[in-house]
C-alpha cells in the first residue's frame, strides 16, 4: 500500500511536470509570436510618425513658398511703379534743361508754367520710397526644441501590472459566476480589463492540452463581472484577468479555479414506458405505442445494460435494474440516468401547454413496472392534471395534498439528499410550491410521468440563491410546511 501511494504520488508529479513543460513550450512560442507582433506594431507607429512629419514639413514649406511669392510680387509691383516714376521724372528734367535756353521771355514763362504744372503732378512725388513688405521671414521659423525633447523622452508605455482575483468575493450561484478583482496598486492609466474563462474538469492549474479554448470578455470597465446563463456541465471553471491601457495589455492574473459542479443527467430511454418517446432531456407522449422505438428480438425494448453517456462516474445503476422491463400499464414513466446519492441539487422542468397530465419528482430504484410516482412509499412528486379542469397536488405513499396555487409553466426541483428535503418551486419567481421532509435511505432517481404532451428537463443548474435563502428560512420556522410523510 505504501509503495502504491508512492507510485501514485510520483505519477501525479510526473503528470504535473508534463503539464508544466507543455505550458513552458507554449509560453516560448507565445513570446516569439508576441515579440514579432510588437516589432511590427513599433514599425507601424514610427512609419506613422514619419508620415505625419513629412506631411507637416510639406505643409510648412508650402506656407513659406506662398509668403515668398506674395512678398516678391508686392516688391515687383512697387519696383515697376518706381521705374515708371523715374522715367517720367528724367523726361521732365530734360524738358526743364531745354527751357533754360529759351531767350524769348514770353515763351520762357510759358514753358516754365508747363514744367511747374507737370512737376506738381509728377508720380515721383506721390510714390512711397519705403518697401511695402520686409524681407524678414523669421515669423515662419519654428522651434522644435520641446518636440525634440518629447521625442527623445519617448519610451515604452509602462505595462499594467497583473490584477489579483479576490477569491473571497467570487460567487458561483444561479448559473452565474461573479468574478471580482483588484489592482495591486493604483494605476490611473488602466483603461479597461479583459476576462477570460474556460470550463474544465481539473481543479489545478490550467492545462495546455486536452482543454477547451479560452472564452474572452473584452472592455470591462469595472473590477467585477458576472458571467450569466451558464450551463455547469463540468466540475470547474478557470478564470483569469488582464489590465489594459490605451496601448498595451498587461500580464494575466494568476488563474483561479472555481468549483461549478452541478447535477447533470439525461432521461434514460431504456427505463421508459413504450408510449413515451425519449430524446436526451425531452420526453413526449407517443400514442403509437412505441412503434417508432427500437425493439430487440421482439421484446419490449429491454435494457441493454449499456450505461447512458450522460451518467457521471460513480453513479452508475446496478445490474439488477438493467434486466427489468419498461414501465407498463398506466405508469407512463421515465427515469433519469443518474442517481442522487448526496449533496444539494437542482433541476427544472417545462411542460408543453397542451399537456394533459404529468408528474415531476424522485423515486428509489425499487419503483415497480406498474407503479406510479407518488403512489408508493419510495416516490415523491407533484402532479398536474389538465384534463377537464386543472388540479395541482403533491403525492407520496398514495396520499395526496391539494395545492391551491397557480400551476407555473416551469417547475424547479430542489433535492437536499443529506438534509432530507425535496422542494418544488416556481422556477420563474422562485416561489415555494411544496416541500417534502423525510430521511432518504437509498439513492434517488429523478422521475417523470407524462400523458398527452411533452416535458423538457434542464439539468446542470446551480442551486439558485433564492432557493437556498427560502430553504434556510423554512428550516428556522418549525412546522411552517406540512410534510405528506406525517399525513395519517
Amino acid at each position: 500500500e505504501t509503495l502504491q501511494r508512492i507510485v501514485s504520488t510520483l505519477a501525479n508529479k510526473n503528470d504535473e511536470i508534463h503539464n508544466f513543460i507543455d505550458m513552458l513550450n507554449h509560453t516560448i512560442k507565445n513570446v516569439q509570436v508576441n515579440s514579432s507582433n510588437a516589432i511590427s506594431e513599433l514599425d507601424e507607429e514610427f512609419d506613422g510618425l514619419y508620415s505625419i512629419l513629412d506631411e507637416m514639413k510639406g505643409s510648412m514649406a508650402s506656407t513659406i513658398q506662398q509668403e515668398e511669392a506674395h512678398k516678391i510680387q508686392v516688391l515687383q509691383d512697387q519696383l515697376t511703379q518706381c521705374s515708371k516714376a523715374l522715367e517720367s521724372s528724367e523726361e521732365l528734367l530734360e524738358i526743364a534743361a531745354q527751357s533754360l535756353d529759351i531767350k524769348d521771355p514770353v515763351e520762357f514763362l510759358k514753358a516754365a508754367r508747363q514744367i511747374k504744372d507737370r512737376v506738381t503732378m509728377a508720380s515721383a512725388f506721390r510714390i512711397s520710397l519705403k518697401p511695402e513688405v520686409s524681407d524678414s521671414m523669421t515669423h515662419l521659423m519654428v522651434d522644435f526644441t520641446l518636440e525634440r525633447r518629447m521625442l527623445q523622452a519617448v519610451k515604452f508605455l509602462p505595462v499594467p501590472k497583473a490584477p489579483e482575483i479576490d477569491l473571497a468575493a467570487c460567487v458561483v450561484a444561479d448559473n452565474c459566476i461573479t468574478v471580482s478583482w483588484r489592482m495591486p496598486e493604483e494605476d490611473s492609466r488602466v483603461d479597461h480589463f479583459v476576462l477570460e474563462y474556460r470550463k474544465t474538469n481539473f481543479d489545478g492549474l490550467p492545462r495546455v492540452k486536452d482543454e477547451q479554448h479560452w472564452e474572452l470578455i473584452d472592455y470591462i470597465k469595472a473590477t467585477e463581472y458576472t458571467l450569466s446563463g451558464l450551463r455547469f456541465d463540468t466540475k470547474y471553471m478557470n478564470l483569469r484577468v488582464q489590465a489594459c491601457n490605451k496601448a498595451v495589455a498587461g500580464e494575466y492574473s494568476s488563474p483561479v479555479t472555481l468549483e461549478t459542479k452541478a447535477f447533470v443527467f439525461g432521461l434514460d430511454s431504456t427505463s421508459s414506458h413504450l408510449n413515451l418517446k425519449v430524446e436526451d432531456t425531452y420526453v413526449e407522449w407517443d400514442p403509437t405505442g412505441g412503434k417508432g422505438q427500437e425493439k430487440i428480438k421482439g421484446k419490449e425494448n429491454k435494457r441493454s445494460g449499456a450505461p447512458s453517456p450522460k451518467r457521471t462516474p460513480g453513479s452508475t445503476r446496478p445490474s439488477g435494474r438493467s434486466s427489468r422491463d419498461h414501465f407498463t400499464g398506466e405508469s407512463y414513466t421515465v427515469l433519469g440516468d443518474t442517481a442522487v446519492e448526496s449533496g444539494q441539487h437542482y433541476w427544472e422542468v417545462r411542460a408543453q401547454k397542451d399537456c394533459k397530465s404529468y408528474s415531476v419528482g424522485v423515486t428509489y430504484r425499487s419503483l415497480g413496472k406498474f407503479d406510479q410516482l407518488g403512489k408508493t412509499s419510495s416516490s415523491w412528486c407533484i402532479h398536474i392534471n389538465n384534463w377537464l379542469q386543472t388540479t395541482f397536488s403533491a403525492k407520496h405513499n398514495n396520499k395526496t395534498k391539494t395545492l391551491d396555487i397557480p400551476v407555473p409553466d416551469r417547475i424547479g426541483v430542489y433535492c437536499d439528499f443529506d438534509g432530507g428535503q425535496l422542494a418544488f418551486y416556481n422556477a420563474n419567481s422562485k416561489e415555494l410550491l411544496h416541500t417534502f421532509k423525510t430521511k432518504f435511505t437509498q439513492p434517488l432517481l429523478p422521475g417523470f410521468m407524462i400523458w398527452c404532451g411533452g416535458l423538457t428537463v434542464s439539468t446542470g443548474l446551480q442551486v439558485p440563491t433564492a432557493v437556498k435563502t427560502l430553504q434556510r428560512s423554512e428550516n428556522t420556522l418549525s412546522g411552517s410546511t406540512s410534510s405528506l410523510n406525517n399525513i395519517a
